[in-house]
């Protein structure tokens, strides 16, 4: 036996294990290992187990892996194989176990690689780019007890064979391109726990024997195009278990017979109606003439101050089944989509940040965020409209916080990218009244960003800059109570303060030293973690040796000044004065950044001095002395 997964090893797997004749078990996984997998592999002819997932492996599956006649199990997942699945694993005589899962797969799944009858455990083909139909041996598979197809470009309607795997009780085949009806045959399959056919094209409606399905505990038939009556019986009993959102056709019994009554309804009053749409619509036309420049004056914010109650599957619809087009970006907790959200009858859009809920503190995140922007309102502050903890359609907990869309994205994304020197400046500012409103002007107890970034700053169509993400907030209610978790990373890296990499507890002097260095790769262009930065350098000691007489050699070269942007006389602004407020910008980075908490300037201090310079800008004069 071979064990030497979750060892952080890298580089290639040897031609020469071939050597290890006698070895059953080969378990290298989660690890970074790359290149491709050796032919030599193949020759390991005693081999029961070959487990290689959670790696970096490239290339193709090797044939002579079907030399492997001996193996159990195989686990090939999350890696970034691509080409065909090998038909010469028809070759394997005992296996019972094979994930191919969260790779670049594609190709057909030939029916060479379903005719595994030793099959007891599970045949994982999930997130990859497989294509075609599915073959009718799919049958064959009478002892496995899960497929997962799900996450693929396979097509066509669901073979009637499914129904001899008699043994399965997962069966998860969502977000492919299946259509016409849903088998029959289902419903004979009396062990089933688990059916996922969402996200297909199905068509016709839900079978009735699915009722009878005493085992079954979750089922999706969601996002599909399935029409008539949801039974009501068995696991359609109890709503919580079935997810058949998404097929606009399918109506409970209730309401199916009231929409035929409606029917006659409709007809005799669409006579009255008629008459009544004209005087309806002059009306309505001299209301919202009058009415219109006041609803745009406040529609955004029409939900300031409101906590909206959202549902799983109002979120899921919003953001297209939060699919890949809608993801605007992943952090360290979860995703974050764009959506649509009707509110109060208005289509507002979103930013949904879905909370991985695996990952080592996002439930005290989740609750800490909820806790601190249900009641923090301000200008440079993202507005939080709503948050919802409930079950997804999996069953699994699902936590997620809705927030106003910011249309211009991130500030990561503009620093480097030609933004002028007073759009940069009006950022800093925002950035810096937002957190002088968490420390000393909120209406609760001081609040601490904790990860304060770039990447956390959001810029909406007029460019006003807000802090988002509050996934680390702490609300310091005394100097001995917070919500602080030793368990919790207290910012990002190139962010941190130092004093937080001795055991620190976070305070108001920690976001004080992010926004200093914030500052700092706002006006240089380069950020902490570049390249640049190895040894003894960083960007505070590179800015640090440059400042103040030699400024010039680290400021971004991408910075301009549109010729009348700051001089109502249109005189251009002289290099020296631009040198001069871009020195005392540099010179607030460095006071907000020094080594010891106590020797850092407040960010009231702070502010002051960037509205200054601000002010010095738009003198018309530029000659004129501001003291600063």
């Amino acid at each position: 036996m071979l064990y030497m997964g979750s060892n952080q090893i890298f580089g290639i797997i040897p031609p020469s294990i071939m050597q290890l004749q006698g070895l059953a078990l080969l378990n290298l996984s989660f690890n970074t290992i790359s290149g491709e997998i050796p032919s030599e592999v193949g020759q390991l002819e005693g081999l029961q187990e070959l487990v290689l997932g959670k790696n970096r492996l490239t290339s193709n599956i090797p044939n002579s892996l079907g030399n492997l006649r001996k193996l159990g199990k195989i686990d090939l997942s999350s890696n970034e194989l691509e080409g065909s699945i090998p038909t010469s694993f028809k070759a394997f005589e005992g296996l019972t176990y094979m994930d191919l899962s969260m790779n670049k797969l594609n190709g057909s799944i030939r029916r060479e690689v379903l005719d595994l009858p030793s099959l007891t455990t599970i045949l994982n083909l999930s997130s990859n780019s497989l294509t075609g139909s599915l073959p009718e041996d799919i049958g064959n598979l009478e002892r496995v007890v899960t497929i997962d197809l799900s996450n693929n470009r396979l097509s066509g309607n669901i073979p009637n064979s499914i129904q001899n795997c008699k043994s399965l009780e997962q069966l998860i085949i969502s977000e492919n391109s299946f259509s016409g009806n849903i088998p029959n045959g289902l419903g004979e399959i009396n062990g089933l726990t688990t059916l996922d056919l969402s996200s297909n094209e199905h068509s016709g409606s839900i079978p009735l024997n699915l009722q009878n399905l005493k085992a079954l505990q979750f089922l999706n038939l969601s996002f599909n195009n399935l029409e008539g009556n949801v039974p009501s019986n068995g696991i359609f009993s109890n709503l919580t278990r079935v997810h058949v959102e998404g097929n606009p056709k399918l109506c409970y019994d209730s309401k199916c017979r009231r929409s035929d009554t409606n029917k006659l309804v409709m007809i005799l009053g669409a006579a009255t109606a008629s008459v009544l749409l004209v005087l309806i619509s002059i009306a309505l036309f001299f209301y919202f003439r009058r009415t219109a420049a006041k609803a745009t004056n406040t529609s955004s914010d029409s939900y300031k101050g409101k906590h909206y109650m959202v549902t799983y599957d109002q979120l899921r619809t919003a953001t297209r089944n939060f699919h890949e087009d809608s993801l605007i970006g992943r952090g360290s907790f979860g995703s974050v989509y764009k959506g649509c959200l009707d509110l109060e009858g208005r289509p507002q859009e979103i930013a949904v940040k879905t909370l991985d809920v695996e990952t080592t503190g996002s439930i005290p995140s989740f609750l800490a965020e909820c806790a601190a922007l249900r009641l923090l309102r301000h200008r440079n502050l993202v507005k939080l409209i709503t948050s919802c903890s409930s079950l997804d359609h999996k069953n699994n907990e699902f936590l997620s916080l809705v927030y106003e869309y910011m249309k211009n994205g991130s500030l990561e994304k503009w620093i480097g990218n030609g933004m002028s020197l007073m759009d940069r400046l009006n950022v800093v500012i925002d950035v810096a009244c937002g957190l002088s409103y968490l420390h000393h002007e909120s209406v609760v107890a001081p609040v601490v960003h904790c990860d304060l970034k770039p990447s956390n700053v959001l810029l909406d169509e007029d460019l006003t800059a807000k802090i988002g993400d509050f996934g680390l907030a702490r609300m310091l209610i005394d100097k001995d109570q917070s919500f602080s978790s030793a368990h919790v990373l207290k910012g990002s890296m190139g962010y941190i303060p130092p004093e937080y990499g001795m055991g620190a507890k976070p305070s108001t002097k920690g976001d004080v030293y992010s926004y200093g260095i914030m500052l700092m790769e706002i006006f240089t262009g380069k950020s902490p973690t570049n390249e640049m930065f190895i040894g003894g350098l960083s960007l505070k000691t590179w800015v640090e040796s440059a400042f103040p007489d030699n400024l010039g050699q680290v400021l971004d070269p991408d910075m301009h000044q549109e010729p009348d942007e700051f001089c109502s006389d249109s005189h251009s602004m002289s290099f020296k004065v631009q040198l001069d407020c871009l020195t005392t910008l540099i010179g607030v980075a460095l006071s907000c950044t020094n080594d010891s908490p106590e020797g850092r300037i407040a960010i009231t201090e702070a502010l002051r001095k960037l509205k200054c310079v601000r002010d010095m800008f738009h003198k018309n004069h530029p000659s004129i002395n501001v003291e600063c």
